[in-house]
């Protein structure tokens, strides 16, 4: 919201969700039409082993990319004791729908988050200044936005993993799991946004929790709960990264010991990335335009417009000549902007309105907000 303009930015989120639909539904049409049952087989049979190389080093990439734990007390600790205990057995699983459960468990601590998040926009916000241009329509920051947008909504790198794993997969049955779900996420993430932005509107960080004061116990059990769901969720990212190592290198099966050593492998690299980075948002932005664009936009389109013998009237191959430019666009500007223009990052520093010097903010995690004002109240040339 804050690169995009909100108004831009809400309407940019539905888009990136119709096209997050379209493309999941898209990806398994392919399978269907090659007689493939993973991303990489539909890409080998579409586009022959450059194709197949290519997707193999996106899908690979993708998460290692992701900060597991942007914690700044103690970070480097809770980052080695949470993977060795938690992230690490976890990942170890063959099977992807013994995670079925833990994925339940981390939606339900991400409604907790969005609640808490939602409790702050009505008792934070008027305290916080808004900055001149907070409701301007759109910023010229917005596909940069649109990165971050895609890096929240990706999911196709291991949809046929889930797709594998119903009782009775079909093309339509996957269809109505797409629409519900990606029906689901663009409502969170819209009340995410909204609720976020509208409490911090132009100080708006990449990651949300760092506007918050660390001496906000209900954000803190937020920030706790938003640990939680990344430690439960990466396994499933892990699933992927195992599966090309294994078809690449082992001919698509690794045995228990193989299974072991290249689970740890990846887990202790993706781990040694996530101790040197604790800036969120530029994670998430060449994340978003890197991987997620390509594996959203491009290879979807391409495989489709490739594999299907509809006339080109059809709807769903106009659609996928639209996504294709579209996702082309994104990634090569959305990394020069990414670049040239990252994110802000407070490393984990206070913001300015925690301070005492302006006001200092007690009693925070109670039922009542309050406000204790300092001599210097406000410094309200900084906030001008």
């Amino acid at each position: 919201m804050k690169q995009a303009g909100f108004p831009l930015g809400i309407l940019l989120l539905f888009w990136v969700s119709y096209v997050t639909d379209f493309s999941l539904v898209l990806l398994i049409k392919g399978g269907a039409l090659s007689g493939t049952d993973t991303y990489q087989s539909l890409v080998n049979k579409t586009f022959g082993f450059p194709g197949y190389l290519l997707l193999s080093v996106l899908q690979f990439l993708y998460p290692f990319i992701v900060d597991p734990a942007n914690l700044f007390i103690g970070r480097h600790f809770i980052i080695v004791l949470s993977t060795a205990a938690f992230t690490l057995p976890l990942s170890l699983y063959r099977d992807i729908a013994k995670l079925g459960k833990i994925s339940l468990l981390s939606t339900v601590l991400t409604t907790l988050i969005l609640g808490i998040v939602m409790a702050r926009v009505v008792s934070l916000s008027p305290y916080i200044p808004k900055t001149e241009d907070a409701w301007v329509f759109a910023k010229p920051n917005a596909i940069q936005a649109v990165g971050v947008m895609s890096f929240a909504f990706i999911c196709h790198h291991n949809c046929f993993l889930v797709y594998g794993s119903l009782e009775d997969p079909t093309v339509a049955k996957w269809s109505r799991i797409i629409h519900i779900s990606t029906l689901a996420s663009v409502l969170i993430s819209i009340l995410f946004s909204t609720c976020g932005y509208l409490t911090f509107t132009g100080y708006t960080q990449g990651d949300l929790f760092e506007n918050y004061c660390r001496n906000d116990d209900l954000v803190t059990f937020g920030r706790f709960c938003y640990g939680v769901t990344v430690i439960l969720t990466y396994p499933i990212e892990c699933f992927v990264t195992r599966e090309v190592v294994a078809n690449v290198f082992f001919g698509g099966n690794l045995s228990l010991v193989f299974h072991i050593i290249v689970t740890v492998v990846i887990i202790t690299i993706a781990m040694l990335v996530s101790l040197l980075i604790d800036c969120l948002g530029i994670v998430l932005e060449l994340n978003g335009v890197l991987c997620a664009a390509p594996l959203i936009f491009i290879i979807p389109s391409a495989c489709y417009l490739k594999l299907s013998e509809e006339p080109r009237t059809h709807s769903d191959k106009i659609m996928a000549c639209v996504m294709l430019p579209v996702g082309a666009v994104v990634m090569v500007v959305g990394f020069v902007m990414a670049i040239t223009n990252p994110q802000d990052c407070t490393h984990g520093q206070e913001m300015f309105y925690c301070f005492p010097d302006n006001f200092s903010l007690t009693n925070i995690s109670g039922s009542h907000f309050q406000l204790t004002t300092q001599p210097s109240i406000l410094n309200i040339s900084i906030f001008q």
